[in-house]
């Protein structure tokens, strides 16, 4: 069980809930923060049932990042890769040529929503019945990124022919059951809140309509307890168990096409969210569907997360991004203590080297990884990378993400660029040669 936070920390989580949820006119409003592989503190304001935890509440959207994870659990089982075309697995749509990854990255250039009636707001149908054609095909493929609740569509319909049963069998089965969400399910069931909107300029509030949405399920169709979506978050935080290994998790959280060295910026993995915000990383996914607005959010360098859930169409601030900054600030992580490794190389290999006039410096870092970056104070490329089999390295992030790293006898070779151990050293086999004039005044 983790730690309840201090009486103090819950009174400032308390306090800037119960704002949250007047200040937007939410008719009920749950929320929690999770470490340690559960609830360190949760509240419900408004009209709501206790024990609050237990309130399934629509998540909309985070069941994007469920459909994902049975996804990836195909690709690690070797049943599709990330860049077979979708014809490969669902023929017959517009989107044959478009990869699975592209899809769950947003970038498949699908419409946003599927044709017909808002598939949101009306009961859904089979895929056949959705009539795609090419006019859903609204940009060219890897172009940039188009949120498309159409391209989870396709996911699920995908995940369901793969495994030769429906999409909400198989995310119980696979995904749901092995965390312990007991309480997920794709309509609700037991203590549920009912959705609502709540009229702009008047403190009324209109019953939203509520159905299963058939082939569009994959993109938002599940309800979930606090419990159940702070399981959830313990889930993003690393506690994976056998649902997914850790570096199928990790990959899921690289963005793709953004620049993650950014001081700020918003981007989408594979099925999931990932945020900058004040200068922390933030992974995770928000959820809206009529009547209702969901968020999970996790801090995975600090170890915590953020949940919440509401029964409103809109109006809501960001609940758990505030929830998390104010958790570190009271409660900030102790991190464990420093000890003595075995570096992954000699240590002769290690320290400063030069690329051109440029010095960087390759370090052994924890996990027996090594770095390769600008010295301190300074600015440029950086990139972590892991041992192969081979004896080579391969880059895992920043400009070098994917690219061998080979430490050779007096030089290391990275994707064609070369480092020295001195700058432009005439001994090494630099790209062009060095000037047999060495280094001199010019003129």
């Amino acid at each position: 069980m983790p730690e309840p936070v201090l009486p103090a920390t819950a009174r400032a989580l308390l306090a800037r809930t119960a704002r949250v949820q007047r200040d937007g006119r939410a008719p009920s409003l749950v929320a929690g923060v999770v470490r340690d592989g559960g609830l360190a503190w949760s509240a419900g304001r408004g009209e709501v049932a206790e024990p609050h935890t237990d309130v399934q509440y629509r998540l909309g959207s985070i069941s994007k990042t469920v459909t994902a994870v049975a996804v990836m659990r195909l690709r690690d089982e070797g049943r599709l890769g990330l860049d077979d075309p979708l014809d490969r697995h669902v023929p017959g749509t517009p989107f044959g040529d478009r990869s699975v990854g592209q899809l769950l990255s947003h970038l498949a250039g699908a419409s946003a929503e599927s044709p017909g009636g808002w598939w949101e707001r009306v009961p859904g149908g089979s895929l056949a019945e959705l009539g795609l054609d090419g006019g859903d095909v609204v940009l060219g493929e890897a172009r940039r990124f188009h949120y498309s609740n159409l391209g989870f569509g396709l996911l699920g319909e995908l995940v369901a022919r793969a495994r030769g049963r429906s999409w909400d069998d198989v995310v119980a089965e696979e995904v749901l059951a092995p965390l312990g969400m007991t309480r997920t399910t794709p309509r609700p069931s037991g203590r549920a809140a009912e959705g609502y909107a709540v009229h702009p300029w008047a403190d009324v509030v209109l019953p939203e309509p509520e159905h299963h949405a058939g082939v569009m399920a994959a993109a938002g169709q599940l309800w979930a307890t606090l419990t159940d979506l702070a399981a959830f978050a313990a889930f993003l935080l690393g506690d994976t168990g056998d649902v997914l290994s850790p570096a199928t998790l990790e990959e899921m959280t690289v963005p793709a096409g953004v620049d993650p060295s950014s001081p700020a910026w918003s981007a989408y993995g594979l099925g999931v969210q990932v945020l900058r915000v004040d200068g922390r990383t933030l992974v995770g996914h928000g959820g809206s569907m009529p009547g209702f607005l969901a968020g999970v959010f996790v801090d995975r360098e600090e170890g915590t997360g953020g949940v919440s859930l509401a029964n409103t169409t809109s109006g809501l601030d960001a609940l758990v991004p505030g929830l998390l900054a104010d958790l570190r600030a009271a409660e900030p992580r102790v991190v464990a203590a420093w000890r003595p490794a075995e570096p992954p190389v000699p240590l002769e290999q290690l320290g400063v080297w030069y690329w051109g006039p440029a010095p960087l410096a390759l370090r052994a870092v924890p996990g027996g990884l090594l770095h390769l970056g600008p010295l301190p104070g300074r600015t440029g490329r950086a990139s972590r990378f892991r041992r192969r089999e081979d004896g080579t390295w391969v880059g895992l992030d920043g400009y070098y993400a994917g690219e061998t790293l080979t430490i050779a006898p007096g030089h290391l070779d990275v994707g064609t660029f070369v480092f020295t151990r001195t700058p432009y050293d005439p001994a090494a086999p630099v790209p062009g040669g060095v000037d047999e004039r060495g280094w001199t005044l010019p003129g």
